[in-house]
């Protein structure tokens, strides 16, 4: 163990030359350097985090949606049969005609039945309007809050307005209060992402999402160890800044404001495309690779760094054309198209209907618009 230890803190990887982790280990008093411990308290106010979010959706969140007329409402939920069970938890969710003829035989039901049956227990698990409103204005509030916070921040400090600061004296940067709230704040976030996903009503895309919250926990704690805080506040801040309008059109959409929901998603797409094809770019890019090479020079963990920023920009411009065809689609067709990911299945039969016999479109009775989330693989202030 103590070998792993020494070859993963290895300091030729993690510090530039000249520099070993004796330096940086005892400052001068009142100076304080970014440590490795320092990340372990963003486990306990994860899980505050994660309290905070229970009790915002009960008791904020939710008397807000019935404000809106978006009620819980009771789904039909599909009889119970041991046999359908065991299929659709062990061998397919769509059974083919091949199964569903099996199973007719085998319970001595009509085919339509089994289908029915099916329809029924995959619109079971999938959340309702009611529980997609508390979560995003859960996750609207948080973004817009952590954005104000980090933003009024980054506006005293002076590598916003030169970014070459980010590299003046690196790695001897003082790792100051605001900023260290504002860090372990965000990955403390991810860190209830995590978490709440394993409580959460199970989404299609629940594995890329907890890979996509894995990497963003590990690239905020990894520029945090090597002191690469400061560049790393202008990454979160960029992004941050679309991630609460997404949110906001999704809370127009599913309290069926449809102009106002097609509005915000406009402004979205265009904070997004600035910050993300230009802002980071141009400000963030040309600092990591341009900047940081004439003032620190490369080391093995800021190639490792700004490989990883790259990848991030091509992920950027694929979101990007992914939002650009939804934008047109919905300039096109005078509305966002669906999102796909969790609404309710229905037909033209009885079994689109709750269990009080009212008859659901899309997300209880909506269309399901702004869908810009699912296209981007919920970027939500990711790196």
């Amino acid at each position: 163990m103590a070998a792993l230890t020494a070859w993963f803190w290895n300091e030729r990887f993690w510090l530039p030359h000249n520099v070993t982790w004796a330096d940086l280990a005892d400052p001068a008093p009142g100076v304080e350097y970014p440590k490795a411990g320092h990340l372990f308290a963003a486990l306990p106010l994860a899980l505050v985090i994660f309290t905070v979010r229970i009790l915002f959706e009960r008791f904020i969140a939710g008397p807000c949606a019935r404000i809106l007329h978006i009620h819980l409402g009771v789904r039909r939920r599909a009889q119970p049969n041991v046999v359908l069970e065991k299929v659709f938890t062990s061998i397919t969710k769509n059974p083919d005609s091949r199964h569903l003829g099996g199973l007719s035989k085998q319970l001595d039901w009509e085919v339509r039945k089994v289908q029915r049956w099916f329809r029924h227990r995959r619109n079971q698990d999938k959340p309702s309007t009611h529980t997609k409103f508390c979560e995003s204005m859960w996750r609207f509030t948080f973004y817009l809050g952590i954005f104000t916070y980090g933003f009024q921040f980054l506006w005293q400090s002076p590598w916003m307005w030169d970014t070459k600061h980010c590299w003046y004296g690196y790695p001897y940067q003082v790792m100051t209060p605001g900023l260290y709230h504002y860090y372990v704040t965000e990955l403390a976030f991810y860190w209830s992402l995590m978490f709440s996903q394993f409580t959460d009503i199970k989404r299609k895309d629940f594995l890329i999402m907890f890979v996509h919250h894995l990497a963003t926990v590990g690239l905020v704690s990894f520029s945090y160890v090597n002191n690469m805080a400061r560049v790393g506040s202008l990454v979160l801040c960029v992004h941050d800044s679309s991630d609460f309008l997404l949110e906001a059109a999704k809370l127009a959409n599913y309290a069926k404001y449809q102009h106002l929901c097609d509005s915000l998603f406009i402004v979205f797409s265009v904070a997004f495309f600035i910050t993300r094809l230009v802002i980071y770019p141009i400000w963030v890019l040309n600092s990591t690779m341009s900047e940081s090479w004439a003032i620190v020079g490369p080391f093995p963990s800021w190639w490792l760094f700004n490989f990883l920023l790259l990848v991030l920009q091509v992920l950027h411009v694929i979101w990007s054309y992914l939002i650009a065809r939804i934008a047109f689609k919905a300039m096109s067709r005078g509305k966002v198209c669906n999102d796909v990911r969790s609404d309710v299945e229905s037909s033209s039969e009885d079994e689109s209907e709750t269990a009080t016999g009212v008859p659901m479109k899309g997300e209880n009775g909506t269309n399901g618009h702004c869908a810009a989330a699912r296209a981007r693989a919920q970027n939500h202030s990711s790196w």
